[in-house]
């Protein structure tokens, strides 16, 4: 006939166990975790002051991890060398500890001041993938009742639990390190890749951007970045984030040319489920995407009045609703805006609204065009061929005959045109030199200047632009026009703006008109041509 006390003990080990395993399985919370655990033994099987050691894999020795018992838990650091005390003997040994009556045991240290000296002590490993690296121990509530050995085979069984949550635990730990130190080098590996490092060139206006862009990376000033196509917007927006206090933050980037403008908003703002049809889930826009870091919107003229005012409100109140949504969400972006149209033409012309330019317009960069720097050009094109190295795997070179072949090339697609070029040259070279035949420039583009550029490149003295803009008796040929200003024709740029500016008493808008350009392209060529603007 069985003992009616043992089977007592059973139902309470069963449903106690059942207890712990619900515990384990609902939080990777280790710490946390295992307090809750021996709060159970307590309060379900009877078994208290319960006491969890780890195993300490750089010093080797057991760390007291969790303790339930004491008045707080705030409790000076416990460690238990291998061999020291009753729990450093079962880290020496790996064995299962079971006294009857603690008193009798001189071993025991009792160095946290928990146990009672007078009831019974259970201690067994805790082994993960057959290594220890535990202890858990705990005291009986009543003096010895000859079940231990019952209760020493419970013991064993949530100690087993527990190493399999010790296992998850350390397998979670060892991937989050493992994803943190991916993390840590992807950072490196973009912060070099997008910052200075890919900005080349020695020029004077080169030197002047670099200036600029480490003086507004610090701020989350907007930025607008105006320049041609191919001149690298794109790089000197990557350049600003990553040198910036947001760069851990994330980095979003939409050409707002690429879709039409209901997809636009949609894609800036995002949408609520059933906002239109298609619209199957919920769905967090680009501005949702980079809260707590940087927004590029490239392309940025290319946007309808209408959704200009849309935007314009997100970036007054940092506010903004979803599509088919009536909640207000709140964000905080860093903006980087680019173009290469003329602005300030849109603006008068009511393509674009005023109020948005001026939002937009705080810290303008403009990156000069290729030809405006040719004395980077031989940099900039051994830069762009140490990439294609990489790409086809073998060295590659550029003769003398081919660098002055480049340099007598306008380069009207700037930098774009320039690598397509060299990609091209690379291809056709079969042993990796590239020579002056080689450069094949495109006759669609070699005849072209920086005066007979469309109205839709950016605003730098188009030829084209000019005459259309001009006020009447202020074109070319008429007295207030550019050959006006034109003594002789080795007159260099520099001389011909500040003639202008002398004879317009140093108003801008005025030697504007008598150069054919407008205010933007006047005030663009003092910036780059380091003209010192007299005030009268």
């Amino acid at each position: 006939m069985s003992d009616p006390r043992s089977s007592e003990l059973l139902r309470i080990h069963y449903e106690t166990l059942f207890r712990v395993s619900q515990i384990l399985s609902r939080s990777l919370d280790f710490h946390l975790t295992l307090r809750e655990v021996l709060r159970t033994l307590e309060m379900s099987g009877h078994l208290s002051r319960g006491m969890v050691s780890v195993l300490d894999p750089d010093a080797g020795d057991l760390c007291v991890h969790a303790v339930h018992g004491l008045d707080s838990e705030r409790y000076q650091p416990v460690r238990y060398q291998a061999g020291e005390g009753l729990i450093g003997e079962i880290l020496a040994g790996g064995c299962t500890i079971a006294i009857a009556r603690l008193a009798d045991e001189p071993r025991f240290l009792n160095r946290l001041g928990l146990y009672e000296q007078d009831l019974p002590f259970i201690a067994v490993p805790i082994h993960v993938g057959g290594t220890l690296q535990g202890v858990l121990a705990v005291q009986p509530d009543a003096a010895d009742d000859a079940l231990l050995p019952e209760r020493l085979r419970f013991v064993e069984m949530v100690a087993n639990l527990i190493g399999q949550s010790v296992r998850l635990s350390l397998d979670v730990a060892l991937e989050r390190k493992s994803l943190a130190e991916e993390r840590d080098t992807l950072r490196r590996t973009v912060r070099q890749r997008h910052g200075f490092d890919n900005l080349v060139g020695r020029s004077t206006a080169m030197r002047r951007i670099f200036e600029q862009i480490r003086m507004v990376s610090k701020w989350p000033t907007t930025v607008l970045i105006r320049g041609e196509t191919g001149t690298g917007k794109e790089l000197i927006a990557n350049a600003i984030h990553y040198n910036s206090p947001r760069a851990r933050g994330p980095y979003v980037r939409l050409n707002c040319a690429s879709l039409p403008e209901n997809l636009l908003e949609s894609e800036l703002f995002g949408h609520e489920k059933g906002a239109f049809t298609g619209a199957v889930n919920l769905r967090k826009g680009r501005f949702e995407m980079a809260d707590g870091g940087t927004l590029f919107l490239d392309e940025i003229g290319e946007i309808s009045p209408a959704f200009q005012a849309k935007l314009l409100r997100v970036l007054q109140e940092g506010e903004l609703e979803r599509v088919g949504g009536g909640r207000t969400l709140k964000v905080d972006v860093r903006l980087i805006a680019a173009t290469h149209r003329n602005l300030e033409l849109a603006v008068e012309s009511g393509d674009f609204r005023e109020d948005l330019y001026y939002r937009l317009n705080v810290m303008p960069i403009l990156p000069p065009p290729l030809r405006e720097r040719m004395e980077d050009l031989a940099e900039i094109a051994r830069h762009l061929l140490d990439r294609l190295v990489l790409v086809q795997g073998r060295p590659l070179t550029l003769t003398a005959a081919a660098q002055r072949r480049l340099a007598q090339h306008h380069w009207p697609g700037n930098v774009r045109e320039l690598e397509n070029c060299l990609e091209r040259a690379a291809v056709m070279s079969a042993d990796g030199e590239i020579d002056a035949d080689l450069i094949r420039i495109d006759r669609a583009g070699a005849g072209r200047t920086a005066g007979a550029l469309s109205s839709r490149e950016p605003p730098l003295g188009e030829a084209s632009e000019r005459r259309e803009k001009a006020p009447a008796g202020t074109g070319p040929g008429s007295d207030e026009s550019v050959t006006a200003l034109d003594p002789g024709s080795e007159q260099s740029e520099r001389q011909r703006v500040i003639y202008a500016l002398e004879r317009a008493g140093w108003v801008q808008a005025r030697a504007a008109r008598l150069l054919g350009m407008t205010p933007r392209q006047i005030a663009y060529r003092i910036q780059t041509l380091n003209i010192e603007v007299k005030q009268l």
